[in-house]
């Protein structure tokens, strides 16, 4: 049992990065794409638009499997498993998070923009000093949700190979021939899912005076 679980604890390891660096990549990423998508120009809107849809119109494994081989057939170039699966993680997750700061964005009323004007404010100091804090305490029930799928979501990149936890839950289970690790890999997986919600809780309290 014991090397077993320092098996599954390497594999949540994994895991536990690849969720950790698709938040660094995507949360950031997801800002000027949902500012682009909100764009009266439709030559930044349009590609934006666009790019949003494919995220999330197909599924998070068929793009995994695009950017970790399509290189390879396109131009003959291979590269990393894990960097693929960063990249696909991060380009999806982004498309996701845009579309709730765009919701949380519209949910401002017009007015609070009116006033910032009316004292002196400029468009950036607007939105950073005045609409994005209230942005952030209304659209984190939202977030959590999409956070605690990202962590049920890292299992996808077994598809292309890499030992994350249920990658190495069911390898010890075919040769155990027991579904015990399959067991243990999901308390990791309730267990970091509960992690995030404790977290995402505790942050709504502490931005529970932005709540109108």
């Amino acid at each position: 049992m014991v090397p077993l679980l320092k098996t599954m604890l390497e594999g949540t390891g994994i895991s536990l990065a690849i969720f950790s660096l698709t938040l660094l990549f995507s949360i950031p990423l997801a800002l000027p794409v949902a500012l682009a998508r909100r764009s009266h120009t439709f030559l930044i809107r349009g590609p934006v638009s666009f790019y949003v849809l494919i995220m999330r119109g197909t599924p998070l494994i068929l793009q995994l499997l695009f950017v970790y081989f399509a290189p390879y057939y396109l131009f003959r170039l291979s590269y990393d498993r894990f960097i693929a699966v960063i990249i696909a993680f991060s380009i999806n997750y982004a498309a996701y998070f845009a579309e709730i700061y765009r919701g949380g964005i519209d949910a401002i009323p017009r007015g609070q923009w009116e006033a910032a004007r009316s004292l002196g404010l400029t468009s950036s100091q607007t939105f950073f000093k005045v609409i994005l804090p209230q942005v952030v305490r209304r659209i984190l029930p939202a977030m959590g949700n999409e956070v605690i799928t990202l962590v049920k979501d890292t299992a996808l990149a077994q598809t292309i190979g890499v030992a994350e936890l249920f990658r190495v839950a069911q390898n010890a289970s075919a040769r155990q021939f027991s579904t015990v690790p399959i067991f243990i890999a999901g308390l990791f997986y309730f267990g970091m899912n509960w992690i995030v919600t404790v977290l995402f809780e505790w942050a709504e309290k502490k931005l529970g005076y932005y709540k109108m």
